[in-house]
């Protein structure tokens, strides 16, 4: 049921050429699988820099073997859904994908045995979108911003596009 309807701010008419685009990547360098870094200071700096007042920032991972999800920073929930994310998809199990003796495709020289890991990801996000009002990130009390590894430690890339006036 809906209580109500309000619009909180104001927003400016709408002018197409008055709408600017953005685009940055954070590089960033996990050190263990089931990894969680909060990234949402740095988002937060990356839209301080622009100077879009009202828009939309998506937060998209460039990796199969990791998620980006909003949720809340702590500790003892962040150990909770770490078992959570294994019990999906255990690092145990046996993985078609990991079998190099009859996988051709797309195999690197560094390979490593991550069917998990792609499996995991199955069940999380690769990317989020949300709002900018008043030139902040709009969210929640407890809402933080999470790139997860779900491989082993790697240089990683995360993709920001900021659109908005």
């Amino acid at each position: 049921m809906i209580l109500s309807l309000r619009r909180p701010t104001e927003l400016p008419e709408t002018n197409p050429t008055q709408m600017k685009i953005h685009h940055f990547n954070l590089c960033l360098r996990t050190n263990a699988y089931l990894e969680f870094i909060d990234v949402t200071n740095l988002i937060i700096e990356k839209i301080r820099f622009t100077d879009v007042k009202f828009g939309l920032i998506n937060i998209q991972t460039m990796h199969t073997t990791t998620a980006v999800i909003v949720n809340e920073n702590e500790p003892l929930l962040l150990n909770d859904m770490k078992k959570a994310i294994e019990r999906a998809a255990p690092c145990s199990l046996h993985y078609q994908h990991d079998d190099f003796t009859i996988r051709t495709v797309n195999l690197d020289a560094d390979e490593c045995r991550n069917g998990h890991s792609h499996c995991q990801a199955l069940f999380l996000n690769t990317a989020v979108t949300l709002n900018i009002v008043d030139e902040k990130l709009q969210l929640g009390k407890w809402q933080r911003i999470f790139f997860i590894e779900l491989d082993r430690a790697k240089e990683r890339t995360i993709s920001l596009m900021i659109i908005g006036q």
